[in-house]
């Protein structure tokens, strides 16, 4: 699920701000860049983050911004990029005037005085994470409700047509029987009818899909059950989805009726639906 957090502290000097997006994505993807300054802490970093996003593509980016200070220019590194970049302008006959402004505007055009992080400001910056991530978190669980909803429709559509599959199954028993003793008398032969039945019994217990509704209905209140629990179950979901799949292309395999195939065509656009939502739950 996407979400969105900021927030910012002041330590000192220094105004800190912390940005926080977060993607879709069945792993955890974090792009984390911060200034030289918590370079130190970077993995306490991404394990407060982690702890609170689990999953997505996410972007973390921390400014500082000094209030005051000593900052000199980065006169040694700018005058070989400029030397650099004024031959490449020359090769491609562009205008270099505006260099000068391209190179000022680079991270390290400026060197700011180098201290260290006291603790109690890291206290103060982790609070300020925390903030963020709680925003990100908040804004993933509103959209998290309105997927809720659409999963629920999904699998009651399911199981809807899952009960309707049952009525066209005692039709279709009936139906198959009739249609195979009518031939039978139709080829004007011979025949051991005890046998005709026994064989009969086999045929429709290798079409009986009474296991399979069984199995698909009980996935399906899985499902929804697994939903309410407050542990994150977006992977759990997708191994349930996939045995609810199954479950269906077995019902479609063994169905033979024209009426079931249909039923299953629809449930099986339903799971499609379920899983592409599924990418979006952490």
């Amino acid at each position: 699920m996407t979400g969105f957090g900021k927030a910012q502290v002041s330590l000192g000097t220094k105004q800190v701000s912390v940005d926080i997006r977060a993607l879709n994505s069945k792993q955890f993807d974090l792009n984390l860049r911060v200034p030289g300054l918590f370079r130190s802490r970077e993995a306490e970093m991404r394990q407060q983050i982690a702890s609170v996003l689990e999953r997505g593509k996410i972007d973390c980016f921390i400014v500082v911004k000094q209030a005051s200070g000593n900052v000199e220019i980065n006169e040694e590194l700018l005058k070989r990029r400029f030397m650099r970049m004024k031959i490449l302008a020359q090769s491609l006959d562009a205008a270099t005037n505006e260099l000068l402004p391209a190179l000022l505007s680079l991270p390290d055009a400026f060197v700011e005085d180098e201290e260290e992080l006291a603790e109690s400001d890291w206290i103060l910056f982790q609070s300020a994470l925390g903030a963020a991530l709680e925003h990100a978190d908040a804004f993933r669980k509103q959209e998290g409700q309105g997927l809720e909803t659409e999963l629920l429709l999904r699998v009651e559509n399911i199981t809807k047509n899952l009960g309707e599959v049952a009525v066209f199954d005692a039709e279709r028993a009936e139906s198959m029987r009739g249609k195979l003793t009518q031939r039978m008398e139709q080829m004007s032969v011979e025949f051991d009818r005890n046998r005709f039945e026994e064989e009969l019994i086999y045929y429709l217990e290798k079409l009986d899909i009474s296991e399979e509704k069984q199995r698909l209905n009980a996935h399906c209140t899985h499902f929804k059950e697994a939903m309410q629990e407050k542990a994150s179950n977006g992977r759990k979901l997708g191994f349930i989805a996939q045995e609810m799949g199954r479950e269906i292309n077995t019902i479609g395999s063994k169905a033979n009726h024209a009426g079931i195939q249909k039923l299953v065509v629809l449930m099986k656009d339903e799971l499609e639906k379920i899983k592409e939502q599924l990418n979006n739950i952490v």
